[in-house]
């Protein structure tokens, strides 16, 4: 086996899959580092793309030879453009989109590429050679070696979950965390910090009463995200999925509440900074303390599947509070 090539990229993400395919359109050999061919690009939290600010960025990068737009097209479920009430230059596109789908679309994409392989494993170590980059080792003991390494691991570096007192090792649920590159980052005097990001229970669509909900369709006549003639799944002939959106209350805000003494977020237990414009729903409790109710939006995840997610809803909170929350929303 081939073990030495240009560049390496390590993490199959969102990013890590965009540089792979750039490098290699650029003529580079390529390797990709990634544990699961299965879950390339995955969408781990809101199966969604774009939307305010978030969905030019994605033209951007299709205008520039990227990916994620034509990839976003073929996975399409629902598609909106936010904020047609004001001017051009403030519309937003966004799509709902199919997570597996999206993840089997970019894995084709990666695999038509005859410069670029993809190695499933996780990185464990970077190789050095007069204190220069020179590749990378897997936690197997494979060794790669490269001219250059870009690192897009995201939260599997020393990555840490919590569901209230309770904490434990994982990239994702389900998947283990990557140690070992962080600490070598560190002792090579290349500061290292911790952000924080939230996810809320997902739904089982069908325990649900939807006539009680507001639903939300996509535009009549939906875009896509990307300049190439290509027509989206909705273009095409697919039926647009629909959201909803509905609203926390006051019993439900009580019942969160009475879980902030056991909030990892309140007792110190987490220390990473959270992303600005998603906070979780015990930080809005907090810092919104004057507000009787909260918009949250029910999301479908895939065609064939009945997991929605409820996007406004993320919480480190005892896993007890959040069902009960959740309960105390179906009866109000």
């Amino acid at each position: 086996m081939n073990n030495r090539f240009d560049i390496i990229v390590v993490g199959g993400g969102h990013a890590g899959c965009e540089a792979a395919m750039a490098a290699a359109n650029m003529g580079s050999s390529v390797l990709l580092l990634t544990p699961d061919l299965s879950g390339l690009a995955k969408m781990s939290c809101n199966p969604a793309v774009g939307g305010i600010a978030k969905g030019q960025i994605v033209r951007e990068v299709d205008a520039l030879g990227g990916y994620s737009g034509l990839v976003t097209d073929a996975a399409t479920l629902q598609f909106r453009m936010l904020n047609r009430s004001k001017g051009p230059a403030m519309w937003s596109p966004r799509a709902q989109c199919d997570k597996q789908k999206f993840s089997a679309t970019w894995l084709n994409i990666l695999l038509s590429n005859c410069k670029l392989r993809i190695y499933a494993d996780f990185a464990e170590n970077f190789l050095f050679e007069n204190q220069k980059i020179a590749g990378v080792r897997t936690i197997t003991g494979a060794e790669f070696y490269s001219q250059a390494v870009i690192l897009t691991a995201g939260t599997f570096l020393n990555g840490k979950m919590f569901v209230g007192q309770h904490s434990f090792e994982g990239g994702r649920i389900g998947e283990k965390a990557a140690y070992g590159i962080s600490d070598q980052l560190a002792a090579f005097g290349i500061p290292t910090a911790r952000m924080k990001t939230g996810t809320p229970p997902r739904i089982d669509v069908r325990s649900l009463d939807l006539d009680k909900l507001l639903r939300q369709k996509g535009d009549e006549s939906p875009e896509r995200f990307s300049f190439l003639d290509v027509p989206s799944a909705v273009q095409s002939g697919g039926v647009q999925m629909d959201c909803f959106l509905l609203h926390t209350n006051e019993t439900v805000h009580e019942i969160l509440k009475s879980g902030f003494d056991k909030s990892p977020l309140f007792t110190g237990m987490i220390h990473g900074k959270g992303p600005r414009y998603c906070p979780s729903i015990e930080d809005k409790l907090r810092t919104f303390a004057d507000k009787d109710s909260h918009q949250l939006f029910l999301e479908p995840e895939g065609v064939n599947s009945p997991e929605y997610y409820l996007q406004g809803f993320s919480s480190s909170l005892p896993l007890e509070v959040q069902l009960e929350a959740m309960r105390g929303h179906e009866a109000h």
